[in-house]
């Protein structure tokens, strides 16, 4: 009994000592293992690390040493490139009286734009406003590179508000081309190029659409209060600010297609410019450089409105029928002229051209100077003491008087 139990105490202590020295084995082992493993891993997360704030590193310096740049080109920049050197500065010098009634140095009275829109042998030719260089004793062009030049005023034209000069074309490298305005549509796209505010902002782009064609703007020529003339227009948002006055309307093509002439100065109103179309302009312009003034075709007749007639001289001294409340009186017929050939006598009563009524002097001067030529015939209806009396006369211009 005693063997077995020592020998059994034997086998059980053996099995324990081999227990244990498993377990030491076995964790020995993953100690080792669990070493390598580390060991081996780290120069990997090492050179990851390295590699990492060197790649930062060198995007730095790349970024640094190579700056992005983009192509900003379109078709703005397009026909700016294309049309922005024919725009040139007008500066209107006036002299001004000196000391003892001697005549004193010109002196800048205003300044403005305009284009150049030929150049023929040694000279450049230029159109702008008339009201930019209205009263000038000297005209004064700055080019779009700086250069200032003497200009000749060939001519201008009050009722279309354009203008005619002449410089040396030494100097000039670019010349507007003129494009179709009865083409342009509400919306299409449109850039203005002037000055505006004087020649410090000179070269200026702005950017709009056409706004409206075909618009009539009543214009005051001698700013006596009444309306002269009824000016045709282009209508754009594109902002125009004094000193754009003669500069160019251009389109997306680059093509001059209106003169900027007015803008609608109210408190309450924003981005209304308005401009000359080109087609209109075209006729004038040639007339102006090749013979100074505009061939318009005349009556020779000065005269007044009706409606500026109080009621009891319309009655008792002009005897007009009390239905009739328009039209335009005669007050004074000139000699020779085709008012006088053609029979019309001083208070005659105009109320109707060729069929087409007439209820003020600038209806009159639209009628004849926008649908008649001189030569032309024209029937006249008028009212004198107080009966109809229709006549028919020979247009002609003013050289004729």
């Amino acid at each position: 009994m005693g063997y077995y139990d020592d020998h059994t105490n034997l086998e059980r202590s053996n099995k324990k000592s081999g227990n244990k020295a498993g377990y030491f084995f076995s964790s020995l082992v993953g100690v080792i293992v669990g070493a390598l493993i580390v060991a081996l891993a780290f120069p990997m997360f090492d050179g990851g690390s390295s590699s990492t704030v060197s790649n930062s590193d060198t995007a730095e310096q790349a970024t640094q040493s190579q700056p992005i740049s983009y192509d900003v080109s379109s078709d703005v920049t397009a026909a700016v490139e294309k049309a922005g050197d024919a725009v040139v500065g007008v500066t209107n010098l006036q002299a001004r009286g000196g000391m003892f009634g001697q005549e004193g140095e010109a002196q800048e009275a205003g300044t403005g734009s305009g284009v150049i829109y030929k150049e023929e042998g040694d000279s450049a030719f230029i159109v702008t406003n008339y009201h930019v260089i209205e009263g000038s004793d000297q005209v004064e062009v700055t080019l779009a590179d700086g250069t200032k030049e003497e200009a000749t005023v060939l001519g201008g034209d009050q009722w279309t508000d354009l203008a005619v000069l002449q410089i040396s074309g030494e100097n000039v490298d670019t010349v507007a081309e003129f494009g179709d305005s009865q083409a342009l549509k509400p919306g299409e796209p449109v850039i203005a190029i002037g000055n505006p505010l004087g020649l410090q902002f000179s070269g200026s782009v702005t950017t709009g659409v056409v706004s409206g064609v075909e618009r009539t703007i009543p214009v005051d020529i001698n700013q006596d209060g009444q309306v002269d003339w009824q000016a045709e227009v282009i209508q754009t948002d594109a902002a125009i600010n004094p000193g754009n006055s003669g500069g160019a309307l251009v389109n997306s093509q680059g093509q001059l297609i209106g003169i900027n002439s007015m803008k609608i100065a109210q408190s309450s109103v924003e981005g209304i410019g308005l401009a000359i179309p080109i087609d209109m302009a075209q006729p004038i312009i040639e007339d102006l450089e090749t013979k100074g003034e505009v061939d318009r075709p005349t009556m020779g007749i000065t005269l007044f409105d009706l409606a500026n007639v109080p009621a009891v001289y319309q009655q008792e001294q002009l005897n007009l029928p009390e239905e009739v409340k328009t039209g335009v009186v005669i007050e004074r017929v000139v000699p020779n002229s085709a008012a006088a050939n053609a029979g019309l006598e001083d208070m005659d009563v105009i109320v109707e051209m060729d069929g087409e009524k007439i209820n003020n002097s600038m209806e009159l001067r639209q009628h004849l100077y926008t649908e008649k030529s001189v030569g032309d015939d024209m029937q006249v209806k008028v009212y004198r003491n107080g009966e109809m009396v229709e006549v028919t006369m020979t247009l002609t211009d003013d050289s004729q008087l």
